[in-house]
C-alpha cells in the first residue's frame, strides 16, 4: 500500500506545479493546467491569525464548509473550461493529460456532492492518526523546515475544531463511521496527550536543532515549538477526545454499509468507478472476487500438497499460524527478514527492467500508535531530487501474528519491484509532464504492487512452498476484498460475516482479519483497486506474449506499462496495445 502525504482529503486532485509550459500544447489547455496547478498549489491552508509572523503561514488545512463550497465552484469552472477545449488539437501525450484531468475533476466534484468531508475519519484514517508521523515529513535541517513544522502545530487546535464541526454535520445527516468499528477508537488519541510536552514524540525535533542555525533562531524554534504543543496540539487533542467519547462514538450510526447513507447506492457506484476506473456494478465486483478466490484456493491446495501436508486447507493455515518456525520474537528479526528479501530482489531487477529509479529506499517499523489499525505495510515516497529516500514501513505490532512466510511478498509489494520502483520511476521520468509525474491513480499503483509480488517467481523467489503459500495468501487477501467490500456496501453483509470470510480464506488471525474488514467498511472501494489493477496488467501481458511470441521482451513490456506514469485502466490498455501493435510490425 502506498500512503498519501499529510492531507485528510478523502480524494485530492493530484496536480503538480508545472516547471515549464507543456510543449506544443494549445494555449487554452496550457493556461488551464497552469491555473489548476496554481489553485492546488496554493492549498487550502487556514488563514494566518493577526499578529502571527508570516514565517508560520504554512498552517494546516482549512476544512470548513465555506472551503468546500468554494472548491466545488472553482472545480466546476475548471471543468467548464476543459470542456470548451477541442482536445483533437492537442498532441497525443497532452490528450492523455486532458483526459486524466477531466476524470479527476469529475471524481472530486462527485466526492464533494456526496459530502465525504462529513466523514473525514476511518478505522485507520484521520488527522489524529497522522499526527504522530508528522515529524517524518520534514528534514529539520533549515530554519524554514522548523517554521513550517511549528506552523502546523500552531494550527492543530483550529483544524481539530473544524473537523468536529464537520463530524457533527455528519451525525445530523446520517453520514458517520459505523459504530461497530469504533470500539477503542479513542485510545490512539488519548495516548498522544501528555502533561509535559517535552515528553511528546512531536517535541523530539526540538531536541536536535542543528547548531549550524543562528543562535536566535534556535532559541525561538524551541520556545515557539513548545508553546505550539502546549497551547494548540494538546488542547486540540483533549477537545477531540472528549467529543469522541461523549458525542461521536455513542451517536454513530448502527448500520454498516454505504447503502444506508443518503444516496448510498449512487455513492458506492461512484466509489467503484473512482477506485477501479472501470464501469462495474457491485454484483459484478462480488462475482469477480468470488471467482478469483476460488482460483486461488485451487493454487493453495496445490502448494499445500507440494509441502507434503496431508490435512485440509484450513488445517494447513492453522499449522502455518501456530508452528514456531514461521514466527519471530522481536521486531528487529522481522525487519531483518524483510530487508534481506528486499536486498536480494535489488540484485535481480536488471533481469526485469531496463530502467530503475535512482532514489534509494529504507525499511523501518510503523509508528507504534498507528500500527495496530494498519495493514502489513505501506510506502512513503521519496523525493525526485534525492533530498529524501523512499520508506517501506512495516507493521511490527503483535509480532507473533506477523508470519515469516509472507515476508517476500510484502517486501516486493512495498519496495521493489513494487511501489518504490514504480512511484520513483514516475517521479524521475523527465519525459512526462510535471502534471503526470505527480499523479496518483490507485488502481494502477496498487495493481502494479500486486503484480510485482508475482514477479518474484520469475527471478528465483518463492521456491520454498511456504513462501509461495505466503504469496498466494497475499493475492487471495486482495481478492477477498472484492467480496467483502461489495458484500458490506451493497449486499447486506454483517461485520462478523465479513471477518469470518476474511479469516477463512486468508488464514489471518482474528486481529488482522478484523483490522482488514474495518478498513473496507470505512474506506469503501479502495480495496478493489489491487486485484483489478493486477488483472489488467496480466491481461495485457498475456496479449503481448501471444501476439509477439519469441519477440516478447519482459523488460520492454514493463517499460510500456511504466513509461506513461499511472493511467486509468482503459487508457493503459490503449497505450500498451499501441506498443504491442508497433512492436509486432
Amino acid at each position: 500500500m502506498s500512503r498519501a502525504p499529510l492531507s485528510i482529503l478523502l480524494l485530492a486532485i493530484v496536480v503538480a506545479l508545472p516547471t515549464q509550459p507543456i510543449a506544443q500544447a494549445p494555449a487554452a489547455f496550457t493556461r488551464l493546467l497552469s491555473d489548476v496547478s496554481a489553485y492546488r498549489g496554493r492549498g487550502f491552508t487556514l488563514p494566518l491569525p493577526a499578529g502571527v509572523p508570516a514565517r508560520y503561514s504554512r498552517r494546516m488545512e482549512d476544512v470548513s464548509e465555506a472551503r468546500y463550497s468554494a472548491e466545488a465552484a472553482a472545480l466546476s469552472r475548471f471543468a467548464d473550461r476543459l470542456r470548451a477545449i477541442d482536445r483533437t488539437t492537442l498532441p497525443a501525450e497532452t490528450q492523455l493529460d486532458a483526459e486524466i484531468l477531466s476524470r479527476q475533476l469529475r471524481d472530486r466534484l462527485q466526492e464533494l456532492r456526496f459530502r465525504t468531508f462529513e466523514i473525514p475519519i476511518g478505522s485507520r484514517e484521520g488527522f489524529h492518526f497522522e499526527l504522530p508521523a508528522l515529524p517524518d515529513r520534514y528534514s529539520f535541517d533549515t530554519t524554514g523546515q522548523y517554521d513550517n513544522y511549528i506552523a502546523t502545530l500552531q494550527s492543530f487546535a483550529e483544524h481539530s475544531s473544524q473537523r468536529i464541526v464537520m463530524l457533527r454535520a455528519g451525525m445530523k445527516s446520517g453520514r458517520t463511521v459505523p459504530r461497530d468499528v469504533l470500539t477503542g477508537y479513542d485510545e490512539p488519541v488519548a495516548a498522544q496527550i501528555v502533561a509535559d510536552v517535552t515528553q511528546s514524540p512531536l517535541y523530539a525535533p526540538f531536541t536536535r536543532v542543528p547548531a549550524t542555525l543562528p543562535a536566535a533562531d534556535r532559541e525561538r524554534i524551541v520556545s515557539d515549538g513548545a508553546a505550539a504543543l502546549r497551547d494548540s496540539v494538546m488542547p486540540g487533542l483533549r477537545t477531540f477526545l472528549e467529543f469522541l467519547r461523549r458525542e461521536y462514538i455513542p451517536g454513530a450510526r448502527a448500520t454498516l454499509g454505504l447503502q444506508s447513507l443518503p444516496d448510498g447506492a449512487a455513492f458506492y457506484q461512484h466509489r467503484i468507478r473512482m477506485h477501479t476506473t472501470l464501469e462495474l456494478s457491485p454484483e459484478e465486483v462480488h462475482e469477480i472476487g468470488r471467482r478469483e478466490v476460488a482460483r486461488l484456493r485451487v493454487e493453495m491446495e496445490e502448494v499445500k500438497t507440494r509441502a507434503g501436508f496431508r490435512g485440509s486447507l484450513a488445517d494447513f493455515m492453522a499449522f502455518l499460524r501456530t508452528d514456531p518456525r514461521f514466527t519471530v520474537e522481536t521486531e528487529e528479526q522481522y525487519l531483518q527478514a524483510v530487508a534481506l528479501a528486499s536486498k536480494r530482489m535489488d540484485g535481480e531487477l536488471p533481469r526485469l527492467f531496463s530502467l530503475v529509479p535512482r532514489a534509494p529506499y529504507g525499511i523501518r517499523p510503523m509508528p507504534e500508535r498507528i500500527a495496530i489499525r494498519q495493514s502489513a505495510g505501506y510506502y512513503d515516497a521519496g523525493a525526485a531530487d534525492g533530498s529524501r529516500a523512499g520508506w517501506v514501513n512495516i507493521n511490527t505490532s503483535d509480532i507473533r501474528a506477523r508470519p515469516l512466510y509472507v515476508v517476500e511478498a510484502l517486501a516486493f509489494h512495498e519496495g521493489v519491484p513494487g511501489h518504490h520502483l514504480q512511484i520513483m520511476r514516475t517521479q524521475e521520468n523527465s519525459a512526462l509532464s510535471a502534471f503526470r509525474r505527480g499523479l496518483g491513480i490507485t488502481v494502477f499503483t496498487e495493481g502494479w504492487g500486486l503484480y510485482a509480488e508475482r514477479l518474484g517467481r520469475e527471478v528465483g523467489f518463492f521456491k520454498d512452498p511456504y513462501s509461495d503459500f505466503g504469496r498466494l495468501t497475499y493475492e487471495i487477501w486482495r481478492a477477498v476484498r472484492l467480496v467483502v467490500d461489495s458484500g458490506v456496501h451493497a449486499l447486506g453483509w454483517t461485520r462478523a460475516q465479513s471477518i469470518a470470510y476474511m479469516a477463512e480464506n486468508t488464514g489471518f488471525k482474528a486481529g488482522p482479519s478484523t483490522a482488514e474488514t474495518d478498513r473496507h467498511i470505512t474506506e469503501a472501494g479502495q480495496g478493489l483497486a489491487y486485484t483489478f489493477g493486477m488483472l489488467k496488467i496480466l491481461e495485457l501481458r498475456a496479449k503481448a506474449e501471444a501476439r509477439l511470441g519469441a519477440r516478447f521482451d519482459i523488460k520492454a513490456f514493463h517499460e510500456a506499462i511504466l513509461r506513461n506514469g499511472p493511467l486509468p485502466l482503459d487508457l493503459l490498455d490503449l497505450e500498451v496495445t499501441a506498443w504491442i501493435d508497433a512492436t509486432a510490425k
